[in-house]
């Protein structure tokens, strides 16, 4: 579901990069004023590496010619919580954009938006911690994975077709494109929300405090737990053996550009004029490997590069946290030393 430059006019992409660019400093600032653990910087870079690899594997929708792939937004913020699932996301779909040329420039402001703004500070929130109240458990889980997944791509879905239409692309008109693309992502939704219910039972039996600490908080749970490094482990192996596995991505059409070729008979517009012109040669410039050939080192390169970003950025966030306090803390100190002077 990766928008091209192509579906936007540039005043609706330089809007949602303004609304996306707002939403990744408001998640720094609360992840920062959470007081992440060092422990949450590895799992996050290990988690959005394995979510860049899956989003390679693009899978067959049988009967249909088309086929989707995960979003991870909803898995993601399981895991770190909505506003390091946020960040961690954004770092996937911005290595994707600038390193291999997937989604286009002007419209990485709405990808970020669709893909990770939707699920991760929205849907999450909204939905599936409600679902996941009282105590966390498998079937909790997988009732909240699946709903929560399906309403995301929804509206993710549902955001492209707005966005579109506000661009003023008649090839797409708004209840046309609607009728193809939510159909077509309640599919993708289905089996998104079955893999993400399969990957958080695995954590919530190995280590069950994660996810709570992301949901709720708390840290305490009366399951044994296995060392964080086990979980940490497992994800790295999945993002090598995933990226490896591109290889037997489906080559259909995934959802966006189906909906497109149903319409227009092509799965990509063209798009003419100097704004659509400068951001098509910037990121001809900056992109490295366009439409992830040799796919296996792509992949396993892409999931390098997220997880040294993501993993730079949460030590980074971590780091500022621990500065704050120890100022803070020297700051009380000297507050306590002079009234102690003073009397």
């Amino acid at each position: 579901m990766h928008m091209a430059d192509a579906l936007l006019s540039p005043a609706v992409g330089g809007g949602m990069y303004a609304a996306s660019a707002a939403a990744i400093t408001y998640s720094v600032i609360k992840f920062n004023k959470d007081d992440p653990g060092e422990s949450k910087a590895p799992l996050m870079a290990v988690s959005g590496a394995m979510i860049f690899a899956a989003q390679m594997i693009n899978f067959t929708i049988p009967g249909t010619g088309s086929s989707g792939h995960i979003g991870g937004g909803i898995l993601l913020a399981a895991l770190l919580g909505p506003f390091a699932g946020m960040l961690a996301l954004a770092a996937v779909l911005i290595i994707q954009c600038l390193c291999f040329a997937d989604g286009g420039l002007l419209a990485l402001g709405c990808n970020i938006f669709n893909l990770g703004v939707i699920p991760c500070l929205f849907v999450y929130p909204l939905l599936f911690k409600p679902l996941l109240t009282p105590v966390p458990n498998a079937r909790r889980i997988w009732i909240a994975s699946v709903v929560s997944v399906i309403v995301a791509l929804q509206l993710g879905s549902l955001g492209v077709v707005v966005q579109t239409t506000v661009s003023g692309i008649i090839l797409l008109p708004f209840s046309a494109f609607a009728l193809l693309m939510q159909p077509i992502h309640l599919a993708i939704g289905v089996v998104e929300g079955i893999v993400t219910a399969a990957i958080l039972n695995f954590v919530f039996a190995a280590r069950p405090h994660i996810l709570t600490s992301a949901a709720f908080g708390e840290t305490n749970t009366n399951k044994p737990a296995k060392p964080i490094r086990v979980v940490i482990i497992v994800f790295a192996c999945a993002a090598a053996v995933t990226a490896v596995f591109s290889l037997i991505a489906s080559s259909d059409p995934d959802g966006l550009e189906w909906s497109i070729q149903n319409l227009t008979g092509s799965t990509e517009l063209d798009a003419h004029g100097p704004v659509f012109e400068t951001f098509a040669a910037l990121q001809d410039r900056l992109s490295f490997m366009p439409g992830y050939d040799f796919a296996p080192v792509t992949g396993i390169i892409g999931a390098v590069l997220v997880c040294s970003v993501t993993l730079a950025a949460g030590l980074i966030i971590h780091a500022m946290k621990r500065k704050r306090k120890k100022k803070k803390s020297h700051g009380d100190g000297s507050f306590v030393m002079q009234k102690r002077k003073q009397s």
